[in-house]
């Protein structure tokens, strides 16, 4: 089993910043062995790939937050985050991670992230 518990989410004014957070735990998580994400879904849509980190770590954003956001991980915490600045009301989402870019089927609670002023 695998678990992933997210949190630091919260509400912020637009330009601002928060520090999410993803503890793992699970005989079936190699977490230093996959690529990890973060994911978003904002009100009635799907869920989306946000940033990757590969245990080489190597990032990948997609467009709408590069130069904003960064990913890192901790391996021996198990443990991946993302520092997200300059927030917009656009990233307003429910945040979940994940091994990236092909999510294992078992999904946390997510943590809740609203930028607005």
């Amino acid at each position: 089993q695998v678990q992933f518990v997210e949190s630091g989410g919260g509400l912020v004014q637009p330009g601002g910043s928060l520090r999410l957070s993803c503890a793992t735990s699970g005989s079936g998580l190699l977490f230093g062995s996959y690529t990890m994400g973060w994911y978003r879904q904002a009100p009635g849509k799907q869920r989306t790939l946000v940033a990757t980190i590969t245990r080489g770590l190597s990032t990948n954003y997609t467009d709408s937050v590069k130069g904003r956001f960064t990913i890192s991980r901790d391996n021996a915490k198990k443990t991946v985050y993302l520092q997200m600045n300059n927030l917009k009301p656009e990233d307003t989402a429910v945040y979940y991670c994940n091994r990236g870019p092909t999510d294992l089927g078992t999904w946390g609670q997510g943590t809740q992230v609203t930028v607005s002023s």
